[in-house]
């Protein structure tokens, strides 16, 4: 399979994280407010998505997301949207989930979306840098199929 260009996307950050685990499971620190991850705090949420679901491709012209996958796998796909970044129409692939605990953080005018792999669902905590604002959304949208963008799912 051929991928397109890929690339690490100028403004993404990636925080690995580390599971601390004994006899009784595992403890897992995934967010401090001396990380200097966002800006600012908007709201936090969270979603599950079943095996093989493709939840592509959306971007914010305003919000930083930052993405945490708490349960299942999943295969997160970037695509950089501004033409005066140095990254711009590239892709960044990672890969999130129970056996790669890492932060995302997606800054704005970068498109975003994610593919459960495995045979679990995929639980994501999102926390963005703005509230949901249901009259003026800032998101928009481009198929997870597009043919300009290509991606090999």
């Amino acid at each position: 399979m051929h991928y397109p260009d890929m690339a690490n996307i100028d403004g993404v950050k990636i925080k690995k994280l580390v599971k601390h685990c004994d006899e009784r499971g595992y403890f897992l620190e995934v967010l401090r407010d001396d990380d200097e991850l966002l800006e600012r705090f908007g709201q936090s949420s969270y979603t599950i998505a079943y095996p093989g679901v493709i939840k592509a491709f959306h971007w914010h012209e305003k919000q930083y997301d930052l993405w945490f996958f708490g349960r299942g796998e999943a295969r997160v796909v970037l695509y950089d949207l501004r033409p005066e970044s140095s990254t711009y129409k590239k892709f960044q692939q990672v890969f999130a989930g129970e056996r790669e605990p890492v932060l995302i953080v997606i800054p704005p005018r970068v498109a975003h979306g994610y593919q459960v792999l495995g045979s679990a669902p995929a639980g994501l905590f999102y926390h963005t840098t703005l509230s949901y604002d249901r009259d003026n959304p800032d998101e928009g949208r481009i198929p997870y199929d597009d043919p300009e963008l290509g991606f090999p799912w």
